[in-house]
């Protein structure tokens, strides 16, 4: 039953989609493929609050707006200096308003590496093989109405055995004078025995309003290793929906660091790792630091269904002024998940009296032979350090900034990139507001 019958948004989404059906604008195999997937969210329509998962995430005051559906201008100029990290030695693969734009992009000249714009590759029947065969199975509405909808993203394919000289930079530019809704999806396919590392940058140019709803799968193969980072830096005009979801094969390696600090006024982070064969490993390491009237969102899910495998996850949030950090991590132990160990840790600190922090860390164990724990912690700023490194000669502002990097100081050193690194501890001391 669709819940949403008034707003806006949604009939634009519905008119869109019907349009490009009339328009035979949707070519097979992805035409039905996009039909199934619409029919799917049409049964929902946009998540509310009623939903256990959204309980904290009011998407109402955002999905009542006016978007343009499609704000792609071929050859618009854009400004990539929010993404620079100083140091880092890495292929930048540019995505405006979620359309891929070779002319700001490096060419990556490695043997056994494609890459493609998501839209002109649909028709390939590698590509086939796996898009939509993994985030669609989840009961995600966001994730149907952009399978139904997408407009671009990126295919990245690393070849069998190959392991990239240098990192990928993949820097999401939003771009627009007036309020836009981006849909863009990406599928990455590490090959087996395949090594890369990947770094999602999120920047706001312009003025206007956006809400941006990304999809992302990746598949590793056999013995394949991928070091994931996400460094959301965009302004507090932009909003985000991202979903990844995650398909390790046997022998596989999957690390992701999911960063948030001040700026975008919402952010909804999915991440779901599926470990699917034996000897399978997963770390997930999240920082979150919020400010002004900001809500962060992250949901996870480690999802353990073979035996043999390992999974790690840190999270930790500060929240300051009147924002808001939420955390839902789940871990589900499978029957057939013997000899499995899982661990996972969220810590928080709330800085001001009108910050607000929900958790909920979740574990479910269907086999009895298991090794797994999970904690977590909530506390306020400690004013009594403070005062003892205030006594010693340290500025106040130095001071906060030391025990805040302190606090995050399990989660950061865990970055295998030094660049990226040094690069997380200037945004988080940059992200902190001295009263």
């Amino acid at each position: 039953m669709i819940t949403q019958v008034s707003n806006s948004l949604y009939f634009q989404l519905l008119t869109a989609f019907e349009d490009g059906l009339a328009s035979k604008r949707y070519a097979e195999p992805l035409a039905t493929l996009r039909g199934n997937a619409f029919a799917k969210f049409k049964e929902t329509g946009f998540p509310t609050t009623k939903m256990e998962d959204w309980k904290y995430t009011n998407l109402q005051p955002i999905i009542n707006e006016q978007y343009l559906l499609n704000d792609h201008i071929p050859g618009r100029e854009v400004d990539l200096k929010d993404a620079s990290i100083k140091g880092l030695d890495a292929y930048q693969l540019v995505l405006v308003n979620g359309r891929f734009r070779p002319d700001l992009s490096d060419q990556i000249r490695e043997e056994g590496v494609w890459i493609h714009a998501i839209e002109d590759i649909e028709d390939n029947a590698f590509f086939l093989k796996h898009f939509a065969q993994y985030a669609d199975k989840t009961d995600n509405p966001l994730v149907a109405l952009n399978t139904a909808l997408f407009e671009g993203g990126l295919f990245v394919y690393i070849g069998k055995d190959v392991v990239l000289k240098k990192s990928i930079q993949l820097i999401h530019v939003v771009s627009a004078n007036e309020a836009v809704f981006n849909q863009t999806r990406n599928l990455f396919v590490l090959d087996r025995g395949s090594q890369a590392e990947l770094i999602e940058s999120f920047i706001t140019n312009e003025k206007g309003i956006s809400l941006n709803n990304t999809v992302s799968e990746i598949v590793l193969e056999e013995q394949a290793h991928l070091q994931h980072y996400y460094l959301q830096t965009a302004r507090e005009q932009s909003r985000y929906f991202n979903h990844t979801e995650i398909q390790q094969a046997k022998g596989s390696l999957y690390n992701n660091y999911n960063c948030s600090f001040p700026g975008a006024q919402f952010i909804r982070n999915n991440i779901h790792v599926r470990l699917n064969d034996r000897s399978v490993e997963s770390h997930l390491y999240g920082i979150t630091l919020t400010a002004n009237n900001q809500l962060v969102d992250n949901h996870t899910i480690v999802d353990h269904r073979m035996p043999n495998c390992e999974s790690y996850e840190w999270y930790k949030n500060i929240a300051q002024h009147t924002s808001t950090a939420v955390f839902n991590g789940k871990i589900y132990v499978r029957e057939d998940a013997q000899k499995t160990n899982a661990f996972q840790q969220n810590n928080n600190m709330l800085i001001g009296d009108q910050s607000v922090i929900y958790t909920k860390p979740q574990l479910e164990i269907f086999a009895d032979d298991v090794k797994c724990s999970h904690g977590c912690t909530m506390g306020q700023f400690d004013d009594d350090a403070l005062f003892y490194l205030r006594a010693r000669g340290v500025g106040e502002t130095s001071a906060r900034v030391l025990l805040v990097h302190a606090f995050a100081f399990d989660v950061t050193e865990k970055f295998n990139n030094a660049e990226v690194k040094a690069y997380v501890d200037q945004l988080i001391e940059q992200g902190l507001v001295v009263d």
